[in-house]
């Protein structure tokens, strides 16, 4: 049987290229492309692909969210992010909400093939350009320790500075995520104290260094 993967990046040019690489060069079946995550997350669900490329950066929902709700909602499906960016800590959100791979973008023509077959086997995959990131990291925590500021939030709390950053207001917030408006805002308030935050361009930057958005 065909390898069945779904594509999710925000630029369609991207998508349609990848598509290309893995239809007619690779010889699996892309069975949706979509371009951010909450629709990621749905075909998903209702497509049940065996491997699910991911973008880290998309609107509406993250690809970092994305992937954690992917990873519950349909354990099977194996996830690989695509970024263009080495950032450790976008490399560690992204094994850590559940993907199984990580590609950096100038590197997917290349490594694609292998990076899906590879954690199709149960392994990990991590392109070699992030290899030395990585391992620097890892170094970093065992010298120093700590708890990742990340992991203090709540996945909706996430949700919330996400849509936030991207110029959302309270309203629409809670329109797209399904609360009252007064939910939103003790969200806001708990991020504000949670990451020591005056202003939305404060909770911008902390959202853009966690990977939920882009400059």
């Amino acid at each position: 049987m065909s390898i069945r993967v779904l594509l999710a990046d925000d630029h369609r040019l991207m998508r349609e290229a990848l598509r290309s690489i893995i239809e007619n060069e690779l010889h699996m079946e892309v069975v949706s492309l979509v371009g951010n995550g909450r629709e990621a997350v749905q075909q998903t669900v209702d497509l049940r692909p065996d491997v699910v490329v991911l973008d880290v950066h998309m609107p509406v929902l993250n690809g970092i969210d994305a992937a954690r709700e992917i990873a519950t909602a349909s354990p099977e499906a194996r996830i690989i992010a695509l970024s263009m960016y080495n950032d450790s800590l976008y490399i560690a959100e992204m094994f850590r909400a559940g993907a199984h791979g990580y590609v950096i973008k100038h590197s997917a023509i290349d490594e694609l093939e292998l990076a899906i077959k590879t954690v199709l086997t149960g392994r990990r995959y991590i392109s070699r350009d992030v290899t030395d990131v990585v391992i620097d990291d890892y170094i970093r925590q065992l010298e120093f320790g700590g708890r990742d500021l990340a992991e203090s939030l709540t996945p909706r709390e996430r949700q919330v500075l996400q849509l936030i950053s991207e110029g959302h207001s309270t309203k629409e917030i809670a329109d797209t995520i399904d609360v009252s408006v007064s939910t939103v805002e003790t969200h806001r308030r708990h991020l504000m104290t949670k990451l020591e935050a005056h202003s939305v361009a404060d909770l911008t930057k902390h959202a853009i260094r966690l990977g939920l958005t882009r400059v």
